[in-house]
């Protein structure tokens, strides 16, 4: 079994679409980003990657790489899960927590669980999607951007 912990952050930016978990969110703007800037999927990335001792999301996604700009992060989870599965691993469970003060993530956590155990191959019992706020405290407490946490469980592929 091994672990990984991943983090992520983004501005809002207005005219833009926001993507949390691979589903669209409506009523906010989306968030400034490269690629399309799902938090969430990038958080779940970067925990992925560490658990398989992979570097981090900068190391295979870079800003400066033109191929990578307005992608979904759905692209990015399928990608890092190649890198993964090629190490002889695969994802077992997934624990998220959001952090936003704007928009109201209840409505949209299923869907996001749902997307999630979709794109890892998962049981939709093997995701959790957890939502808070900042406390009107910082950048996020000012309704600013948003953050994301996950953590990622491997095991040994066929284990």
């Amino acid at each position: 079994m091994r672990v990984g912990i991943g983090y992520d952050v983004h501005p809002f930016e207005p005219g833009r679409t926001l993507v949390l978990g691979g589903v669209k969110v409506e009523g906010s703007w989306g968030l400034r980003g490269h690629s399309d800037a799902d938090a969430l999927l990038h958080a779940i990335g970067d925990a992925l990657l560490g658990a398989a001792a992979l570097g981090d999301l900068g190391d295979h996604f870079p800003d400066s790489d033109p191929q990578w700009k307005d992608v979904p992060s759905a692209v990015l989870i399928n990608e890092i899960l190649a890198k993964v599965r090629a190490r002889g691993l695969e994802p077992c469970h997934v624990d998220a927590t959001v952090v936003a003060e704007r928009p109201r993530l209840a409505p949209y956590r299923s869907a996001m669980v749902e997307r999630i155990a979709s794109l890892l191959g998962l049981e939709t019992s093997a995701v959790n999607v957890k939502a808070t706020t900042h406390e009107g405290l910082g950048a996020l407490g000012r309704g600013e951007g948003i953050a994301a946490m996950a953590v990622a469980s491997l095991r040994e592929a066929g284990a």
